[in-house]
């Protein structure tokens, strides 16, 4: 049974920091890719950033590329994504996604939101 669990969030002045966590078990990582979307209030779900299955490739949306990093720890089954330099606009609802599509140039996977797999999601505040 795939399960996605996200940590990490929190309410976080603007220029700050957070480190989000997303802890996955039913699957392996070596043949799922692993995504990270963002929800704003009354805005629709957007990748954020996708971490590649085969060789841990990385890719990130232009609107936080330079500040955010997607990695994974193969051994502890999970993923992370460190965002440096948070701006009110990265606040979100953030949700950890899986399936076995690779991932795009930006930031997202092929499937979309039509991803197989979702997190509940964590909320990350950005105080301006």
């Amino acid at each position: 049974q795939v399960q996605l669990v996200e940590s990490g969030g929190g309410l976080v002045q603007a220029g700050g920091s957070l480190r989000l966590s997303c802890a996955t078990s039913g699957f392996t990582l070596d043949y799922y890719a692993i995504s990270w979307f963002r929800q704003a209030p009354g805005k629709e779900r957007e990748g954020v950033s996708c971490i590649s299955a085969s060789d841990g490739s990385t890719y990130y949306a232009d609107s936080v590329k330079g500040r955010f990093t997607i990695s994974r720890d193969m051994a502890k089954k999970t993923v992370y994504l460190q965002m440096n330099r948070l701006k009110p606009e990265d606040t979100a609802i953030y949700y950890c996604t899986t399936d076995t599509s690779v991932c795009d140039s930006g930031g997202s996977p092929y499937a979309g939101l039509d991803v197989a797999y979702w997190g509940r999601g964590t909320q990350v505040t950005v105080s301006s």
